[in-house]
């Protein structure tokens, strides 16, 4: 996959855990997981704006492109 969540590093940086930001973006731990692993094929807007303002940061600083073709 060419998009990597990087919503790991930034709940580190944070530090904040899975379970509080679950609270804090109003979203079900296995949901929050699934994006934080890199296994989600999508993400609301809404929710990347929960998440963003829950971390104080920008959409780019969670999601990342990688041009993965060689």
């Amino acid at each position: 996959m060419a998009i990597i969540v990087n919503l790991d590093v930034m709940m580190a940086k944070r530090k904040m855990s899975l379970n509080e930001l679950s609270e804090k973006v109003d979203l079900t731990l296995s949901n929050l997981s699934i994006l934080k692993t890199g296994k989600a094929k999508a993400i609301r807007f809404s929710t990347l704006d929960s998440i963003c303002k829950a971390l104080d940061c920008q959409p780019g600083d969670i999601l990342e492109y990688s041009n993965d073709e060689k």
